[in-house]
C-alpha cells in the first residue's frame, strides 16, 4: 500500500474466482482474488489480453457476479443484497468509465451525466448543476449541450468520465479510459482522476500504457486470472510482464 493510501478499506476482494462455461468449453477468467483499495488510493490493473482486467473490473463493481468469494463495497457484501439494493449501492458508491462509453444517444452531455444522479432521487436542478460541474472538471464544458453522435469520440470518452466522477462517488471503476484520447488529453484525464483520488475517492484503473499507470499509487498485475501485486508478491510483475503487457 502506497504511503499516501491511509484511508478505510472502501472495496475488498476475497478469494473471488470467475468462472466463465462448463465442461470442456470453462474459462476461469479469475483464480482467488484478494485485493483491497482504499479511499486516498489510485490503483492500476495491467495485463495481457484476455489476462481478466475487465473481469475483475465488473466484478469488483457488481456488474458480474463471482463464481466463488465475497466482493465487499462501502462496507455492504455484494451477495447479500437483492438486484435491487445491488443496484442502487451501485449507483450511489460507484462511478463506472467503459471502453465503449455506453452513453444514451437520445440525451446530450449534460442529460447523460445528471442521470445517475437523477435517479438516486436527486433534484433535477441540482443534478444538472453537479453534471455541469463534472463536465468542467474534464475540460468540455462548452458540450454541454451537444449530444453523442455530434462529439468525436475523445469528447465522448470525456462525457463518459464526467458520468462516472459526478456527485459523491467512493470508487471509480476505469476501463481504459485514455484508450479514445491523444496522449496529451490522456494525461489530461489521468490528471482529473488523480486529483479525485486526492480527494477522498478510491480509483480501479485498466491500462495497458505504463505511462498512465505511472499516475497511480500502485499497479497489480494479471495473468491467467491471478492477481500479483506490483511489490512482487505470488511471483512479481518479472513475472507477468513476461506474459505479454504492451
Amino acid at each position: 500500500m502506497s504511503p499516501r493510501a491511509t484511508g478505510p478499506v472502501v472495496l475488498a476482494l476475497r478469494g473471488v474466482t470467475r468462472v466463465h462455461g462448463s465442461g470442456a468449453s470453462q474459462v476461469r477468467a479469475l483464480a482467488g482474488v484478494d485485493l483491497d483499495v482504499r479511499l486516498g488510493e489510485l490503483v492500476a490493473v495491467m495485463g495481457a489480453s484476455g489476462s481478466g482486467k475487465s473481469t475483475l473490473l465488473n466484478v469488483a463493481g457488481g456488474l458480474d457476479t463471482p463464481t466463488s468469494g465475497t466482493v465487499t463495497l462501502a462496507g455492504s457484501e455484494l451477495s447479500a443484497l437483492d438486484p435491487t439494493g445491488r443496484a442502487r449501492l451501485r449507483r450511489r458508491s460507484v462511478g463506472y468509465v467503459f471502453q465503449d462509453f455506453n452513453l444514451i444517444p437520445a440525451l446530450t452531455a449534460a442529460e447523460n451525466v445528471a442521470l445517475p444522479r437523477e435517479l438516486d432521487g436527486v433534484r433535477t436542478r441540482q443534478a444538472r448543476r453537479e453534471a455541469h460541474a463534472a463536465l468542467s472538471e474534464v475540460g468540455i464544458a462548452e458540450l454541454a449541450d451537444r449530444f453523442p453522435d455530434e462529439m468525436s469520440g475523445g469528447q465522448q470518452q470525456r462525457v463518459a468520465i464526467a458520468r462516472a466522477l459526478v456527485g459523491p462517488r467512493r470508487l471509480v471503476l476505469a476501463d481504459e479510459p485514455t484508450g479514445a484520447l491523444d496522449s496529451v488529453t490522456g494525461e489530461d484525464v489521468m490528471r482529473v482522476l488523480r486529483a479525485r483520488v486526492d480527494a477522498g475517492a478510491a480509483g480501479l484503473l485498466v491500462t495497458h500504457e505504463p505511462r498512465f499507470a505511472a499516475w497511480a499509487d500502485r499497479t497489480v498485475f494479471v495473468r491467467d486470472g491471478v492477481v500479483v501485486d506490483g511489490t512482487g508478491e505470488r511471483g512479481g510483475p518479472e513475472v507477468l510482464l513476461t506474459g505479454g503487457v504492451r
